[in-house]
């Protein structure tokens, strides 16, 4: 089986990369286990179908991606400068995957709800909950910017939503266009659409490395 010890580890970091590179539909059992460099059989030892793998993926960047959010989102910084850290961090962690590897490989969540979604309802289901739960870890941010008279809306869950779609909207483009230049607007247009007025410069900026990533 290989050494078992990392041999699932090894299958999830090669598909996640895979999966980033060409998409979920076009990869094959076979080329995921030749790229984490293990035999087939290990494969079914720890996935019953290449569908399992993928919701494993899923749930592993989740995992990584939720504490990076949490970690943004609920320091001690004002809220909006701390809404503001997630943006910065997201485009810092798009710009360092383009010069890694070349390409803007945009959300990974992203990507498989536009290819996925309406093929197998467990991976829906999965990046459904995923988004759910990103709106809910922005609301309360705008919640709490509400309260200090920051923000203007009325709904802060609906606002939350408009705003990690507007968040995995400019991710989106900037993959289509190859360009984290169309990230450039996307904290300036936040504000507008939460009727708040700029906050004063973040901790974080887009040059240094980030652990973040939108999905």
């Amino acid at each position: 089986m290989g050494r078992t010890s990392d041999a699932k580890e090894r299958i999830l970091s090669a598909a996640q990369t895979l999966i980033e590179l060409r998409g979920y539909s076009a990869l094959g059992v076979a080329e995921i286990c030749k790229a984490a460099g293990v035999p087939k059989g290990s494969f079914y030892y720890f996935f019953t179908s290449k569908e399992d793998l993928a919701l494993a993926v899923i749930d592993e960047h989740w995992a990584g991606q939720r504490g990076n959010w949490h970690r943004i989102l609920q320091n001690d910084d004002p809220p909006l400068q701390r809404l503001r850290q997630l943006f910065e961090a997201t485009e810092a962690d798009q710009r360092a995957g383009q010069q890694s590897c070349g390409t803007v490989s945009g959300c990974l969540f992203g990507n498989l709800t536009l290819e996925m979604s309406n093929q197998t309802e467990a991976l829906r289901e999965r990046l459904q909950q995923i988004f759910e739960a990103q709106v809910d870890m922005v609301e309360k941010v705008i919640a709490e910017a509400r309260e200090r008279d920051e923000v203007t809306v009325a709904d802060t869950h609906e606002a939350a939503r408009s705003v990690v779609a507007q968040l995995e909207g400019q991710v989106l483009f900037a993959k289509l266009y190859n360009n984290t230049q169309r990230l450039n607007a996307l904290w300036t247009n936040c504000l507008a659409l939460l009727g708040a007025a700029a906050p004063r410069p973040s901790s974080l900026t887009t040059d240094e490395p980030s652990a973040v990533s939108t999905g």
